[in-house]
This record gives structure tokens, sequence and C-alpha cells, in this order.
């Protein structure tokens, strides 16, 4: 490339964004383009979108009309828009917003380099629906990535797509249907990884205790973490995204006997009242979820689970969110999230009837983070005195003063840190490094403590 373009990424969304962007960034490095972090610097700029909820949409159209007016000062010369946003609104992007210069979907991600070469006086390629069909697109170990994490933790994408028809969520449609990737190359990921220093491995998709299935695979996450758990130099081995109907006995024996893996569970329930669920297309209810969390936490001794919930769902009335308030006092999950439901197009829930009042969600959003915050704080409180084993991460974001980890039941950018405010005279510690910490306070979600 006789001219080489500085390229930044800005990628918005949750991890499974963030690997499609370090796929897309592995791929222009190897084709000879120079990666930078100072968007004011970049020829040319790619912003990987979201589009899931109401929020993550209007978070990635204000991102992309502040980054346009980089185009005013002739440095940014070209403007591209990735992801599921492109999905949902390819020609409604271009028309708006003149100063992109093309679009590409999240099925396209190999083809990025395409639409950044120079062009001469033709425009640069639009793709969009009906011009062409590609096929569903599924990184693999050789595939070029720039890892844009700390470089002791890393994401593995180890499905993509979703085969679930939940009412309320559009992923299916802007994602295809689920497929995952060999064993063999997931593997082979891990310890390429290894080899570079990655000490965390943090498995994601759509639905990671369904990963396998599409293969003809049984119990394919638990025969997956058997050899991951194995690798050398790999200390900690996490997932994100449980399904609740697919947590098996054998999953839980592996976890329990796997010391490196990670005593943690995230399932989005998303609601506890029966006719909520129904609605939702989720199946299940209070009683067989409280069974599902009682049977994880009597098989994974020290096991911390986490939970998401929607309010607001259409139908849901002042009791259904009662029982949701009870349900999340009676089974005390370790970390809560909570959203207010979000009326997407193209979603069965929209066309549902007795919408719930936006105040209305807005009140039982707080009242439920309200008793999920007293939770969390009594059951921090009870770890005062303990001993536990903390990735250190480097300087806190909230003081300088402070270090910050993470404990086994902390997932990166998701749960809150371990503050260390004390350590001993002489200590040679780094980020990357484990540690023990004596914790010493507690807050509603982050752990104080001084290391050993």
């Amino acid at each position: 490339m006789a001219d080489k373009r500085k390229v930044g990424m800005v990628s918005l969304g949750c991890p499974k964004n963030l690997v499609d962007s370090e796929v897309m960034m592995g791929l222009l490095s190897q084709q000879g383009y120079e990666m930078t972090s100072d968007s004011s610097a970049a020829d040319v700029l790619v912003i990987n979108t979201c589009g899931f909820i109401d929020s993550a949409r209007q978070e990635s159209i204000d991102t992309i009309l502040e980054l346009a007016q980089l185009k005013q000062t002739g440095q940014l010369k070209r403007l591209i828009v990735a992801g599921c946003l492109v999905e949902r609104y390819r020609e409604e992007l271009r028309r708006e917003i003149p100063e992109i210069d093309a679009c590409i979907g999240v099925n396209q991600l190999g083809e990025i380099g395409a639409v950044l070469e120079p062009a001469g006086p033709r425009p640069l390629p639009v793709y969009s629906e009906g011009a062409s069909a590609p096929e569903l697109y599924l990184y693999d170990e050789t595939t070029p990535r720039l890892r844009a994490t700390a470089p002791y933790t890393s994401y593995v994408k180890i499905a993509e797509g979703c085969d679930h028809t939940c009412s309320f969520c559009i992923i299916p449609r802007l994602r295809g249907g689920f497929r995952s990737r060999s064993p063999e190359s997931i593997i082979r990921e891990a310890e390429m990884l290894a080899a570079t220093g990655v000490k965390e491995i943090v498995l994601i998709s759509q639905d990671t205790v369904n990963y396998g299935t599409d293969l003809g695979l049984k119990e394919g996450l638990a025969r997956l973490l058997d050899p991951l758990s194995r690798i050398s130099g790999i200390e900690w081995v996490r997932f994100l995204y449980c399904y609740p109907t697919g947590i098996s006995d054998d999953l839980l024996r592996v976890m329990a006997e796997r010391e490196n893996l990670c005593k943690y569970f995230d399932i989005p329930l998303q609601h506890a009242s029966r006719s909520v669920l129904a609605r939702m297309r989720r199946g299940g209810g209070r009683a067989s979820y409280e069974r599902l969390i009682d049977r994880i936490r009597e098989r994974v001794t020290g096991v911390s689970v986490r939970t998401t919930f929607i309010v607001g769902f259409p139908g849901e009335r002042e009791e259904d969110f009662e029982e949701l308030l009870g349900f999340a006092r009676a089974v005390e999950f370790d970390n809560v999230g909570v959203f207010t439901y979000s009326d997407e197009e193209y979603s069965a829930a929209r066309e549902l009837d007795s919408k719930v009042e936006a105040a209305t969600a807005k009140r039982r959003e707080r009242r439920l983070m309200k008793v999920q915050s007293r939770i969390s704080l009594r059951k921090n409180r009870a770890r005062v005195g303990q001993r536990m084993r903390v990735l250190l991460e480097g300087r806190s974001k909230q003081s300088d003063l402070l270090l910050e980890g993470r404990s086994e039941s902390q997932a990166p950018e998701i749960d809150g840190s371990v503050l260390i405010n004390d350590m001993p005279e002489g200590a040679d510690v780094r980020p990357g490094d484990f540690v023990t910490v004596e914790i010493t306070e507690a807050t509603e979600y982050d752990l104080v403590g001084r290391i050993l």
C-alpha cells in the first residue's frame, strides 16, 4: 500500500461486539493499515455499533454524529459504520448521515479491507440487503485478531447467532442462527493466547451452554471446559451468558472439579413471573428458577451467581413485579443488572398489548435495584476478614492512590472490583499478577482490602 493510512476503531456494546472489532483490526493490520487509538489522528474511522436496545442504539447514533464532525477538519477521509445498527438501519444511516462512506454488516467482517481500499473517483461500496447474500460469519483461530483487552485477559467467542425466539430480542434476525466453532479451533486459540501471556479466558456467545448442539455434541460446554482448564498458563476460565435450561449436572460437576474454572454463573433469567416469562417466550417461573439456583449452589461450593432482569415488559402487572421482588429477596443473587423494557422494531413483543408506562417501568427498576443494593452490601460485608485471590489490573479508575483488581466472582467490565489501599513495603506487583488480598471494608458493589 503506497499510502499507509491510519485507522481508528471505536467499539460499542457488549464483549461479543468487541471481539468483532478485534477481528476487523487484525485483518486491517495484516493488510498494512496502521491502527491508532486517537480518533482525531485517523485517516479512516470504523465505528462498530450496537443496536440491541434503545439506549445502545442512541449511543451508537450519537457517536457517529460526533465523530462525523472530524470530516470537517480534512484529516478524516472516510467514515465506516459496522455492526448491529447496520443490520437494522443500513439505508437509513446512509440517507440521514451523508458523512458515512460505507456500511458493513456483522456477517461481512472479512470484507472490512475492501471498504477501506482507495477507490479513486468511485464511491466506496455500500452493502445493503438484497445486494448480496453473504454466508454467516464465524471467525476461527487462524483469523488475524488485534486484541483490545488487557494483555492478561482475552475474550474467546465460541459460537455466533441464536436459535431462541425470545419475544423481546432480535439477535437471530441480526446475527443469524446459532453456530458453534469446533472444539479443536477453540482449544488451539486458547493455547495461542496462553503462549502470549494471557491468564484469564472469558468464553462468550449468545448462549454458551448451548455450545456444540449444532455440531451434534452432547454436553458440549462441559466437554470443552475440561481440556481448556488443563492448558498451561491459563489460571482462570469463565463463561458468560447462560440460558437457564442448559445448565446440566455434567457442567456443574466439571466446574466444581476444576480449580481454575471460575465459580461464577451469569444467567440472564429476565423475570420470575410465569405469565411474564410466557409472554417473553422464555418458559419457566419462580419455582423452577429457585430450584435451579439451589442446585447450582449445592453442587459448586462458593459459587457466585449473576442475573439480569427486564422490568416494564408488556403485560407486567403489579403482582408480577412483586413476585419478581420476592424472588430477588429470596434467592439473594450476588450481582444483578436491571433493564427497562425497550419496544424494539421487528421484535414480537412490539405487537403485544398492555404496554407499561415508562414512568412505571423506571419506578420498578429503582425499587428492584434498591432491594438488590441492600443484598449486595450485606453479602460484601460478610466478606470482611476473608482472604481471596485477586487478579491485579492496575491503578483504580476511582483514585490514583488505589490499586484495583478482580476476584473470580467479578467478571471484567460487568461486576464490581477489589480496591487495594495497602500492601507490604517494597512489594513488587504489576497488572496481571495474582495476589492474595485480605478484605477490610465493603461497599454495595466493591470490596476494599490490603495485599498480604
